[in-house]
């Protein structure tokens, strides 16, 4: 972490494929310690958002930092960031244990601390009786908690979190937001991009609410709901209707997102999608 500098910022972040722009001149600041909601329709380019962030697709225009690295130097920021994607990336023929055994190395964290940290997020997750069965035999929400544990196993700066809860029971579910709560208590910065408005409004600091591409507006929840109190609505889906519904439907979003992406981050593949 560099202190005098923002956890994430863009300038005029743009992704194009062809001739649809999925990102179009994103301007961000995160400060260090924060939750940032970012919210958005299916299609809107939070996805893509991500990935340019995360080094995992090529910006078409612009430039991003992470902890005042710029994200084109892969190596600079790999240690600074962990990266959960909507489909968690995982090996099926591989144990729990072992996938995070693996991922544990592929970030050079020494073997005895390595089996640690596993032990104590498979203990939080209730995942300790099943660590040593194969991935292929778990259910969605066992194979989001393996995702979200290597996304965190080597505590980076900056966490990227994409549908954290899906496939979460309500227990399981608020393990995950006590986890997220407890990163920013530490320092550490949460990018969340959930379609769970509740989450967004108990945590988020700031959110920001992308469509076809661009930040349609930006401010702490209060701040929007606030905002809508001389209209009917005063909640934060109240507002995210209202600024979604300015336009016509949302362009698609790169249909990008691999099982393989946290793999690539950190082999040092990538792919301009």
């Amino acid at each position: 972490m560099t202190p005098d500098t923002d956890a994430i910022e863009t300038r005029s972040l743009t992704k194009r494929f062809g001739t649809e722009t999925a990102v179009d001149g994103l301007d961000l600041t995160v400060d260090h310690g924060t939750v940032y909601g970012f919210l958005g329709p299916n299609g809107a380019g939070k996805t893509t958002t991500m990935r340019m962030l995360t080094s995992l697709t090529q910006p078409t225009d612009g430039e991003a930092w992470i902890d005042g690295n710029p994200v084109s130097d892969r190596d600079a920021i790999r240690a600074s960031i962990g990266y959960l994607p909507e489909e968690p990336p995982v090996f099926d023929e591989l144990t729990g244990r072992e996938q995070l055994e693996y991922f544990g190395r592929l970030r050079n964290l020494p073997a005895p601390e390595i089996e640690t940290r596993i032990t104590d997020w498979l203990d939080r997750f209730d995942l300790t009786d099943d660590a040593d069965k194969r991935i292929d035999d778990y259910s969605k929400g066992m194979r989001q908690k393996i995702g979200l544990i290597q996304a965190l196993l080597h505590e980076p700066d900056v966490v990227f979190l994409d549908e954290p809860t899906s496939g979460l029971d309500p227990r399981a579910a608020r393990t995950v937001l006590d986890v997220i709560a407890e990163l920013t208590d530490d320092g550490h910065t949460v990018f969340l991009s959930t379609h769970i408005l509740s989450v967004v409004e108990e945590l988020a600091d700031v959110v920001g609410v992308l469509y076809e591409g661009d930040l349609v507006t930006e401010g702490s929840p209060a701040e929007l709901t606030a905002r809508m109190e001389a209209e009917e609505g005063t909640t934060l889906e109240d507002v995210f209707l209202s600024v979604t519904a300015k336009r016509g439907p949302a362009v698609s979003d790169s249909a990008s997102e691999t099982t393989g992406d946290a793999a690539d981050l950190q082999d040092g593949r990538v792919e301009d999608r």
